[in-house]
Parts: C-alpha cells; sequence; structure tokens
C-alpha cells in the first residue's frame, strides 16, 4: 500500500499497479488501438486512391495522430483515467493526490507514451517501471500520475470452529474482562488454522495460548479439557456474551407502570378506579329484591343557600 496525501491532509492507502497488470493492460490497449487504425487506414486508402501522394501522407499522418496518440488520451480523459486495458485488469489512473486525472494529465501521458511505447517497442516504460518505487513511467512522472488498482481481493474471513457439544456452557461464570483483545486474536487465528498446522506444533501453541489464558482469567480447565477444546469453549462463550449484549432490550423497555405513572408521565390526571376486589359483592340470584317504598310528597329541592320568603 502508497500513502498519498490529499490536498486536506487525509492520508490514502492505495496500491499501485506493478508492471505485469500494467504491461497486460498496454497490451490490450495496443491491440484495440492498432486495429481500429489499421481498420480506418484501409477505408482512407480506397478513399484516396485519386489523391495524390501528398495528399495521401497527410492524411496517413493525421490519421496517426488522432487515432495512435489522441484517440487514448480522448479515452483517458473521458473515462478518468480507465481504459479498455485498464478496465480489463481493473487499474486506474489518479493524480498524485488521488485525485481524477484531467485533460492535461492524459496528454502528457499520451505525448510521452509514443516516445516510450510506440518508438521503443516499450523497453523505455518497462525500465522506468521497474526503476520506479511506485511503479510509475516517466509519462507519470512529468504528469504527476499514479496507477492504482482499483480491485484488491479481500482476505477470507475464516470462521472460528464451534466447541464440542459437552463443552457448551461450562464457562458461563468465567471472568473474561482481563483477556487483552490481542491474546482473542491470538486464539481465533489460531483456531481459524489449527488445521493448517502441524499436529505437534498446534498442541505446543494451543498450550501456551492456554496458559496466558488461565492466568488472565485464574480459572484453570476442567480436568481432562485438551487445549484446543478448552480455546474454542471460551471464544463461544465470549461470542455468546457479546452477541446477550449487542441484542439485548435497553434497560426499562418491556415494563409496563402503573396507570399514574402512565397518567403522570402523559401529563393526564389519574382517575381513581375500583379494583374488582373492593367492589361491593354481586347480590345472590335466589335473594328477593328488597321493596322500596316511594317518596311522599315532591322531590326536595337543591340546596342553594338561600332561604325561601315566608
Amino acid at each position: 500500500m502508497s500513502g498519498l496525501v490529499t490536498g486536506d491532509a487525509v492520508v490514502l492507502g492505495l496500491q499501485p499497479a506493478r508492471l505485469p497488470s500494467r504491461a497486460l493492460a498496454v497490451l490490450i490497449d495496443l491491440v484495440v488501438v492498432w486495429a481500429a487504425y489499421l481498420l480506418i487506414m484501409l477505408g482512407l486508402a480506397v478513399a484516396t486512391a485519386s489523391l495524390d501522394e501528398a495528399a495521401v501522407a497527410a492524411v496517413s499522418v493525421a490519421s496517426f495522430l488522432l487515432i495512435l496518440v489522441g484517440a487514448p488520451i480522448a479515452v483517458e480523459t473521458l473515462s478518468h483515467g480507465r481504459s479498455l486495458g485498464k478496465l480489463a485488469c481493473g487499474l486506474r489512473v489518479v493524480r498524485d493526490d488521488g485525485g481524477p486525472i484531467r485533460f492535461r494529465h492524459a496528454l502528457v501521458r499520451g505525448a510521452m507514451g509514443v516516445v516510450e511505447i510506440l518508438m521503443t517497442f516499450g523497453v523505455v516504460a518497462c525500465v522506468a517501471s521497474l526503476v520506479s518505487e511506485r511503479g510509475r513511467r516517466l509519462g507519470d512522472v512529468f504528469a504527476g500520475t499514479l496507477v492504482v488498482r482499483e480491485r484488491i481481493p479481500t482476505a477470507r474471513v475464516l470462521a472460528v470452529p464451534p466447541p464440542p457439544p459437552w463443552l457448551v456452557g461450562r464457562f458461563a461464570g468465567l471472568d473474561l474482562s482481563a483477556v487483552p483483545e490481542t491474546l482473542w486474536l491470538e486464539i481465533r487465528q489460531y483456531l481459524t488454522r489449527a488445521r493448517e498446522l502441524d499436529p505437534a506444533v498446534g498442541r505446543r501453541l494451543a498450550e501456551r495460548l492456554a496458559d496466558e489464558l488461565v492466568a488472565r482469567t485464574g480459572a484453570p480447565p476442567p480436568p481432562g479439557v485438551p487445549a484446543e477444546a478448552y480455546l474454542a469453549g471460551v471464544v463461544a462463550e465470549r461470542q455468546a456474551r457479546d452477541a446477550r449484549r449487542a441484542f439485548a432490550p435497553p434497560a426499562g423497555a418491556g415494563q409496563v407502570g402503573g396507570a399514574g405513572a402512565v397518567g403522570g408521565a402523559l401529563g393526564v390526571p389519574v382517575v381513581g378506579v375500583v379494583p374488582p376486589a373492593a367492589a361491593s359483592p354481586a347480590p345472590s340470584p335466589s335473594a328477593a329484591p328488597a321493596s322500596v317504598a316511594p317518596p311522599e310528597g315532591p322531590p326536595p329541592a337543591p340546596a342553594t343557600g338561600f332561604a325561601p320568603p315566608a
């Protein structure tokens, strides 16, 4: 990786393209350009058969400049540094600060490419790319550009093998707070690569990692448990704890308060509700309804606080 500093003082980690990939991209571009050049020249030879030699020479020079020099410059300018060969090989031309190239960058690279690639059959470009630390040819040096790889293969992420079934849950009470991340990384790398190691070397490495883990946790493995199984069981326990911590509901979620708590939180006055246990018992169906005597005279007037006149 090459560290490129942008104008905002940001360091970009880019992987410069080396000579094999660049040579393949140039070869693809040359095949396409020369095929187009030969087809166009055949058409022009038929079209200019009636012209004199000076006109034919002028047309030939113009065709050479436009197709073999101008076409690659136009393609790199319009595609922001990705010709057909670079697109096939996963490459791109960028500026020294990591930004996209412009016409002047493509013009300098194309002009120097005539000398480096066409006139010397690529010898100068190969030597310059091998000598340069970042694989740049002379056109890149004069234009202030760099060819980088766009498609970088990602590393395979191997899953940690599960522990034996009889060890699941055996380390639930283990204190893992003192184990550093570097030790966890070493244990995970060992467990993912254990099948690729020599048995004796893998056993010694597992015992060393188990001893370091015991020194951090203060609890030795159960009797008769191999070091590799012990490491797998502890790693599985830590992963289970991380999963529970990640998917656990927030504190207070799922708890419903009483009517007073909800009403106070919403600003609504709480109306007293008589619970069913405190309510008066319902009358028995067998009990006869009590007779109620009708009131005599008019109903009493509501109390207003004033006495009526005599």
